[in-house]
């Protein structure tokens, strides 16, 4: 795995060579009311077909190591790699996955940073016949409670809450 990685120290168990860990906390507005503190973890992954998997196995870890049910666990594999997989098909690079721990009855917070349309599809899509492809916003809205997409500086972030 190719995939840059900051992350709430000791949340992961993964090999050395996989991912680097470093604590980015969530610290409440000010004026807001106290709370605990959350954390994100964020991956920069490779813009290659094999990111999406990456993605998933990099997300099991972190819901694994946060004690997050196995439910939504599922449904964070599904819409992380559909995320993904849509970065690298539809968008220039880089891609940035975030996964936000959450606290006890928070959702899950996902999002997958892109670098904006690319001007033609990638491989797999070109290759493929339209009816092949195409169903990956209709599973992310089937799965989330809330989900989106915002424009950024250098391209556009996805969201899904679970």
């Amino acid at each position: 795995m190719d995939a840059i990685a900051t992350s709430p120290a000791g949340a992961l168990d993964a090999p050395a060579d996989s991912m680097t860990g470093s604590t980015v906390p969530l610290l409440p507005e000010p004026g807001a009311e106290a709370g605990p503190v959350r954390s994100e973890a964020v991956w920069v992954l490779p813009h290659h077909p094999a990111s999406a998997g990456d993605a998933r196995r990099i997300t099991r870890a972190a819901l694994d190591a946060w004690g997050v049910d196995e439910d939504t666990t599922d449904q964070a594999l599904l819409v992380v790699s559909e995320l993904v997989t849509n970065a690298v098909e539809h968008a220039c690079p880089p891609i940035a996955l975030h996964l936000d721990r959450p606290t006890p009855g928070d959702a899950l917070h996902i999002e997958v940073d892109d670098g904006g349309p690319a001007t033609r599809d990638g491989a797999w899509t070109a290759s493929c016949a339209p009816d092949e492809h195409g169903r990956g916003n209709d599973i992310v809205a089937r799965l989330a409670t809330a989900h989106g997409r915002r424009p950024g500086d250098h391209g556009i972030t996805y969201w899904a809450d679970l």
